[in-house]
């Protein structure tokens, strides 16, 4: 076959994508990717981010940050195969370890003499905490007048929800490229910062305000700090033998336990890590009985304590005792199953399977009382249905009818409603559905039209529910939880949650935990 030399020699030449990366983004964003300034550009960390929206960021840069349009600089070509570029793997792999997470760490000490109140007049357990993801800011809302406090810049792609200290005054703030960040709530300023890993799922504070726990995507680790974000120690998100590791899926904190509890995305294990300092002794493997001290005891207290299961938990929540631990497994393939398991924290096994249907976000999920036993209730990514659970059959009772499948599910112990939206639905993400929790029936709807709708959080007394309008030029919308009258509208850009810290402190019926 002949080759067309006028062709050759008229053709583009190629893209070196990784050296204009070197030249134009790897002072911001390392020169592994792994983030410096900017965040970490890697296939883990961009995960969520649409090809289309790649390629928007580096031609017209993002607005409110650092980050500059390069529509002037580079072509056509060259922005795709950037775009192309970041979504690749850095071999060899980028590492984060110990020395890396101590070196990363700030601390601003207060002001000898400081007073310890708030420089503000409103009720510190009726704030709100706004995560706006458009512009990656964060608003702290008086919940009672409806008016935003301060407004202060966050790190890139807030992920897992805020976690407020036990008194209130201090939130801790985790972002998918591993900063953690200590706010002060009260006096309004960082306390202190630290990054446990180059891509983290989330972190959780213990029930005491003594420790902060990060579980990480990469490095395949869980890294503990104390309040003020001093790494204590790091895990191994590994098999007892060592032989596999795993992406850590999700961490939260069990106050009645005085625990962590971990799930692993690529390992069938939940992880529970006491912080209680009378811990019992662990034993590891097969022991003739506990009671006599067989095996090798490790120690309780910051101890790994494992729960094999059959398969690994994507996310999880709890049942209102802590006793259980209610997780799904994504499908392993696309047009998989997902599943769904009760995991018994006392006894470490899985008791139950859970009968739910398509795709169960049950990190969203909430628990109430109803005819005499208590139900669970889930969101659902997969289908325009919510399956009601009774929590002690692990039987359905009710199947309730959505416009859409949703995301978030919410509820509060003073309002008779439960709160979810649909939106995943192309055709129903304007439309939060209210259901009655005594006749487990859908009562009403409330709408923006066009909009996506979603996101519900609840005034510490139940009387007001906040919604998300989740677009750029959104809005946070309060309405009335008995009239569901809209009584203030708060412009917001891309309110992607919001956090009230009574109810969050408090661990409310009807919020995450």
């Amino acid at each position: 076959m002949g080759v067309d030399m006028a062709s050759a020699q008229t053709a583009a030449p190629a893209v070196d994508a990784k050296a204009l990366f070197q030249q134009h983004c790897a002072s911001c964003h390392g020169e592994q990717r792994t983030g410096l300034m900017g965040p970490a550009l890697l296939p883990e960390s961009l995960e969520r981010l649409r090809p289309a929206e790649t390629l928007q960021v580096i031609t017209k840069g993002r607005p409110a940050t650092q980050m500059p349009a390069f529509a002037d600089q580079l072509s056509a070509a060259e922005i795709t195969a950037l775009a192309a570029h970041i979504r690749t793997p850095v071999l060899p792999a980028p590492r984060w370890n110990d020395d890396d997470i101590r070196a990363s760490r700030t601390f601003n000490p207060a002001p000898a003499g400081e007073p310890a109140k708030p420089v503000w007049n409103a009720d510190p357990m009726n704030l709100f905490v706004v995560v706006e993801g458009g512009d990656h800011h964060v608003s702290l809302l008086d919940g009672d007048r409806f008016e935003v406090i301060t407004r202060f810049a966050s790190r890139f792609a807030l992920h897992g929800g805020p976690k407020f200290s036990p008194d209130g005054r201090y939130v801790y703030f985790g972002s998918r490229d591993g900063w953690i960040t200590k706010y002060d709530l009260w006096r309004l300023r960082v306390v202190a910062e630290v990054r446990a890993g180059l891509n983290m799922r989330n972190v959780a504070v213990s029930g005491d305000g003594k420790w902060v726990m990060a579980a990480n995507y990469l490095p395949h680790t869980l890294a503990l700090f104390d309040a003020d974000l001093n790494l204590k120690q790091s895990y191994s998100a590994a098999t007892l033998d060592g032989k596999q590791t795993s992406r850590v899926s999700a961490v939260y904190d069990a106050t009645p336990r005085n625990s962590f509890v971990v799930a692993l995305k690529d390992i069938p294990e939940l992880w529970e890590i006491s912080y209680d300092p009378k811990a019992a002794p662990i034993y590891d493997g097969y022991v003739h009985d506990y009671k006599m001290g067989e095996g090798i005891a490790k120690s309780g207290f910051l101890g790994v304590r494992r729960t094999p299961l059959d398969e690994p938990l994507d996310d999880f929540f709890f049942d209102q005792s802590y006793r259980h631990a209610l997780g799904a497994t994504r499908p392993k393939t696309g047009d998989g199953a997902a599943t769904a398991q009760v995991v018994n924290l006392d006894v470490r096994r899985k008791i139950a399977d859970l009968p739910i249907a398509g795709m169960p976000h049950l990190g969203s999920g909430i628990t109430f009382a109803w005819n005499g036993s208590t139900v669970l209730a889930s969101p659902n990514l997969k289908g325009g249905a919510i399956d009601v659970i009774d929590m002690k059959t692990w039987k359905p009772v009710a199947t309730i009818p959505t416009p859409g499948p949703g995301f978030f599910m919410r509820s509060h112990e003073n309002t008779p409603y439960a709160w979810t939206d649909s939106m995943m639905s192309p055709t129903a993400k304007d439309t939060m559905t209210l259901i009655d929790k005594a006749t487990l029936k859908p009562v009403a709807t409330v709408k923006e039209p066009g909009k996506t709708l979603a996101h519900i959080e609840f005034t510490k007394d139940g009387r007001y529910a906040l919604a998300s309008v989740w677009e750029m030029d959104g809005a946070l919308i309060v309405y009335d939880a008995a009239t569901l009258k809209e009584v203030k509208r708060l412009p917001m850009s891309k309110p992607v949650g919001k956090y009230n810290v009574w109810n969050k402190i408090s661990r409310s019926e009807g919020t995450s935990h």
